[in-house]
C-alpha cells in the first residue's frame, strides 16, 4: 500500500505532538526537574524590599561591620564594639542553598559579650548565606554575607 503525501502529512503532525507530549508530562511529573522558588513567600518579601535597602545604608553608616568567625564551639558574630550591646533586638537567619530543610533562624540574645554564637551541631560543612538583621532605637539595620563554613 502507497501513503499519499496527505496522510504522510497527518503521520508527521501525530509524530510530533506525541514527541511533544512525552517530552511535557516527562517534565512536569519527574522529581529531577522540580523547581522551587527560592522562598516560600516570595512576593511578600519583594514588597519589603525597600525596608531591606534601608537597613544596608544603615548599617555601611557604622563605625565597624559585624564579624563573623568559625570557631571549635561554632560561629561567632560579633557586633560593632561601639553600639550598646543591651538594645539591640532583632534575628539571625542562615539559609542555605543546597538544602531548604537546613535552613534556620535565631533571635539575637546577648548578654555582656559582644557576639552570638551560633552552635556547631546546628551548621554542615558548606555554603551558607547568612543575614543578620537587627534595630536599636527604632532604626533598622541588615546585614548579608555569603561564607563557607
Amino acid at each position: 500500500m502507497r501513503i499519499n503525501w496527505g496522510t504522510g502529512i497527518v503521520l508527521a503532525f501525530i509524530g510530533f505532538i506525541g514527541f511533544i507530549m512525552y517530552f511535557v508530562i516527562t517534565m512536569s511529573t519527574d522529581n529531577n526537574y522540580k523547581h522551587d522558588l527560592v522562598t516560600k513567600d516570595y512576593y511578600k518579601q519583594e514588597l519589603e524590599y525597600q525596608k531591606k535597602i534601608k537597613g544596608i545604608e544603615n548599617a555601611k553608616t557604622l563605625k565597624e561591620d559585624i564579624q563573623i568567625e568559625k570557631t571549635s564551639e561554632g560561629l561567632r558574630i560579633y557586633f560593632p564594639k561601639n553600639i550598646e550591646i543591651k538594645e539591640i533586638k532583632g534575628k539571625v537567619f542562615l539559609y542555605r542553598p543546597s538544602n531548604k530543610q537546613l535552613d534556620f533562624e535565631m533571635p539575637i540574645v546577648l548578654s555582656d559579650s559582644s557576639y552570638l554564637l551560633m552552635p556547631d551541631k546546628r551548621l554542615l560543612d558548606g555554603r551558607w548565606n547568612i543575614i543578620v538583621e537587627w534595630s536599636i532605637q527604632q532604626e533598622h539595620y541588615l546585614f548579608k554575607k555569603e561564607i563557607y563554613y
